[in-house]
């Protein structure tokens, strides 16, 4: 399929590694608004588009709504829809099991054949490839004779369908971006390590879980005075020969830092990664690292394996840091749990979330013939679509499955503690009384959206949802804007309830 355009995340974006179902209140979607929401609506006469709903949990009332019918792009508010689909599928407690097998005679410490890394695993991190080589360890492996093959179904080559991924796939100096893989390893990302030495020297710079990198760096960080300021600088480019680092700059004595770099392929550079841990335990691997996509062979044995972090804890980061890389790895692993047929790419994976929007408005009085547009779980696509009648449902719908509306609730951001400082002002009951998922996006129009409950005074529930995107009269809302607007409305929900 075409390319889609360039989603550019700001806070809602997971570069340290670092939004759909839809059942509405039963009848109570039909009731009338009994007030409008006065800055939105502020807002939308400056000339930005905008959709926002308000459900009384408790009664099944509309409190009010502003063309809550209208789909907007939603940005990273669609990873509601990944968490309410992956919840419905699955449950909290699932995990993804990395394992590594042998192919091949096995006898004094040798193995005459291959290793083979298979995953499902989108929280896979460098600790637990040191995990892996000290099972094989204990094992008694310490030498491989034939190759490490990386196994990449049930996938087909991903590609990349967002500019962000494709133009990571030359060169990334950021984390969020890292092309989709069957296999990565630390949400796709190399984790680099900086460290001053003395004044004058080149800075040593590793990997985050091994000693030396296994890829080539080019260029040096100079060690400066404790007093002077950091001006070090990191990316990674890829030509022929592979995956590769430049460096420049300057760090300060008494310093260090730990930072990703988006890999181009997260399936070779997990490959990497892996052989390296292995040879720093003093087990050789002769071969070369290579992927696969056949079926693992029926005589292959296990020699290692890891369970990765439960679904709620997945969900739990993916909604709370809005981590990109799991929810579009969750997007893809649900399609292929529901369809004999691999997913070979996001864009058809992610239409398992639109069905379900279908099949659960179907439950509701406001039945649509049509899902909502998404191309992606992460919302880095700007063509995905929701309205605030999507996910207030969606909310509702949560709300009611007592069974898992713990993890899907736990996910959200109370404003006080939100890892992000915009969310972090306004009033006592902004802060306490409301949890949220938000959604910011810059290209080709701003988006700001916010998504989520209000505890209300009485101990009762508000599901709420308001989308503001940039229009052909405003085509960049500034995000304080957006949010003032968004927080005085809600406010205004907090003093009457």
């Amino acid at each position: 399929m075409p390319q889609l355009h360039r989603a550019v995340p700001t806070a809602c974006a997971a570069r340290h590694f670092s939004s759909l179902i839809l059942i509405c209140c039963g009848t109570a979607l039909s009731a009338p608004a009994h007030a409008e929401w006065t800055a939105l609506s502020g807002l939308q006469r400056s000339g930005a588009v905008v959709t926002a709903a308000a459900v009384d949990l408790d009664s099944g009332d509309v409190i009010q709504q502003l063309d809550a019918d209208q789909r907007l792009t939603p940005a990273s508010l669609t990873k509601l829809a990944v968490a309410a689909t992956a919840l419905d599928v699955w449950p909290a407690d699932k995990t993804f099991q990395t394992r590594v097998l042998g192919v091949g005679p096995f006898a004094n410490g040798r193995i005459k054949g291959d290793l083979i890394l298979q995953s499902g695993d989108s929280t896979l991190d460098h600790q637990a490839l040191w995990s892996l080589a000290a099972q094989l360890k204990g094992a008694g492996v310490s030498q491989v004779s034939g190759r490490l093959l990386v196994n990449t179904s049930p996938f087909g080559p991903l590609g990349c369908e967002t500019k962000d991924r494709c133009d990571a796939l030359r060169k990334s100096d950021t984390a969020y971006n890292a092309p989709l893989s069957a296999v990565g390893v630390d949400y796709g990302n190399w984790c680099i390590d900086v460290r001053s030495t003395t004044v004058g020297q080149p800075a040593l710079v590793s990997g985050c879980g091994v000693a030396k990198l296994p890829i080539a760096i080019d260029g040096s960080i100079k060690t400066v005075g404790a007093n002077d300021g950091p001006s070090y600088w990191v990316e990674r480019v890829t030509d022929d020969s592979g995956d590769r680092l430049r460096v420049g700059g300057a760090i300060p004595l008494g310093s260090a830092q730990s930072m990703y770099r988006a890999m181009s392929d997260g399936a070779m550079g997990a490959g990497l990664l892996l052989k390296e841990t292995l040879e720093e335990m003093n087990i050789k691997v002769d071969g070369a690292v290579e992927l696969s996509r056949d079926a693992v062979s029926a005589s292959a044995y296990p020699l290692a394996v890891i369970d990765g972090l439960s679904l709620k804890e997945q969900l739990g980061r993916m909604l709370r840091f809005s981590n990109n890389y799991i929810a579009d790895m969750l997007t893809l692993n649900l399609a292929a749990s529901q369809s004999p047929k691999s997913p070979g790419q996001l864009a058809d994976a992610a239409k398992t979330l639109s069905e379900f929007v279908v099949r659960a408005h179907a439950k509701s009085s406001k039945a649509v013939t049509a899902g909502p547009t998404l191309f992606s779980g992460s919302g880095l696509t700007p063509e995905n679509l929701l309205s605030a009648d999507d996910l207030v449902g969606l909310l509702a719908a949560q709300y009611r499955n007592t069974r898992k509306f713990p993890a899907f609730y736990g996910g959200l951001v109370v404003p006080r503690e939100a890892p992000f400082a915009f969310l972090r002002v306004g009033s006592p009951a902004w802060l306490d009384r409301v949890a949220l998922k938000t959604g910011t996006m810059d290209d080709p129009h701003s988006v700001a959206g916010i998504a989520g409950y209000v505890r209300k005074k009485g101990g009762g529930w508000i599901a709420f949802a308001a989308i503001v995107n940039g229009g052909p009269r405003m085509m960049h809302v500034p995000l304080y804007k957006s949010m003032e607007a968004m927080r005085a409305d809600i406010d205004s929900l907090l003093a009457r309830y």
